[in-house]
């Protein structure tokens, strides 16, 4: 197996970035960790001297030898990152939010077919037990058709969090609870119930002093059909998460670990009792999966070197942010918006204010 060597740039999640690179060194060579403060940059990994520390992005891409760049940035960064990247015939992995906008998306697009690259977005919730289980379940036909869902994102954000200087604004951040935390939580609509057909959406600032939004309460329909709702808060007691799922066939509950929802406590209970056994049987040989970013790394690996892997695609990354802007005009005006959007949409430029 030939290893993909790999430039991150930025050294804030980057560090947890890079452990997960370690536990999969018969794939993976970091070989620099690109940061404008060279003692995180240290500390992000280990002080390991075959990594390179370095502030200058573009010493990473002149490097002939790097395989795959990994942004870490903040939001308002992405795009020039990401198109930089492409531009140097580098595969790209880009944290979440991917861009500000289905523009932006479009445009890093038309870049990928030019260059023949790729941009992997970071939706390391797919990865984990959980989430395997799901699957199986559904695949084996146990599931049956989606009826509702419930989704929490009830999450601790205080004044020290938004010490940072681009956090909390619409420059810095592009977006507030909506984009930057339940981002996730919402791509397990898709993940799990199919695409969306619509949603009526209420935002609110009621937490801290910010630009942006940090509370919202999301009416969501399926093009199945199935309703969702999504509850949105930076103002709980504690950083929980929580996923309930109800089928015609069994209902679907995650624990409430907010960085992990696709490793934690899954319950699966049949609707109809006497099923429970078989749901019990397809579970019981499943083979434990790589999780969360582990499991997203490996899988992209898989993808560029054999073709093989259960990627979370561009397409996936495009759609999160289609959601996004869906959701932000529809606070505005008041009024359920029907998804895709195309490029008449009056927020397809930008959603900001």
């Amino acid at each position: 197996m030939r290893r993909l060597r790999v430039g991150i740039v930025g050294a804030g999640i980057g560090a947890e970035h890079f452990q997960a690179y370690l536990a999969l060194t018969d794939r993976f060579e970091v070989r620099y960790m690109c940061d404008l403060d060279d003692a995180r940059a240290a500390q992000a990994v280990s002080g390991r001297k075959a990594v390179t520390i370095t502030r200058n992005l573009d010493q990473i891409l002149a490097d002939p030898e790097i395989d795959l760049v990994d942004i870490c940035l903040p939001p308002h960064l992405h795009l020039s990152a990401c198109s930089a990247a492409l531009q140097a015939g580098k595969d790209v992995i880009c944290e979440k939010p991917l861009v500000a906008s289905l523009a932006e998306a479009d445009q890093l697009a038309d870049m990928m077919q030019q260059t023949g690259r790729e941009v992997f977005p970071v939706f390391q919730y797919r990865y984990g037990a959980g989430a395997a289980k799901l699957q199986k379940l559904m695949a084996a036909g146990l599931a049956g058709t989606p009826l509702v869902g419930s989704l929490e994102t009830h999450w601790h954000r205080d004044v020290a969090y938004y010490a940072v200087d681009w956090r909390g604004s619409w420059a810095g951040e592009r977006g507030g609870a909506i984009l930057g935390h339940a981002i996730h939580i919402h791509d397990w609509l898709s993940f799990a119930f199919g695409e969306i057909d619509s949603v009526f959406a209420y935002l609110a600032t009621r937490v801290n002093e910010i630009e942006v939004e940090d509370c919202a309460s999301l009416s969501i329909r399926m093009r199945s059909g199935a309703l969702i709702t999504s509850s949105v808060t930076l103002g709980a007691a504690t950083d929980t998460s929580r996923l309930r799922f109800c089928f015609s066939g069994l209902t679907a509950e995650s624990g409430l670990e907010p960085y992990k929802l696709a490793d934690s406590d899954w319950q699966f209970i049949a609707r109809a009792p006497q099923r429970q056994a078989e749901i019990e049987s397809v579970l019981a040989d499943l083979t434990p999966p790589l999780s969360g970013f582990q499991g997203l790394f490996a899988a992209i690996y898989d993808h560029l070197v054999s073709g093989q892997g259960d990627i979370v695609s561009f397409a996936d990354g495009r759609r999160s942010i289609e959601f996004v802007t869906a959701v932000y005009r529809s606070a505005r005006e008041g009024k359920q918006i029907h998804l895709p959007l195309n490029e008449d949409d009056p927020l397809y430029h930008s959603w900001l204010p």
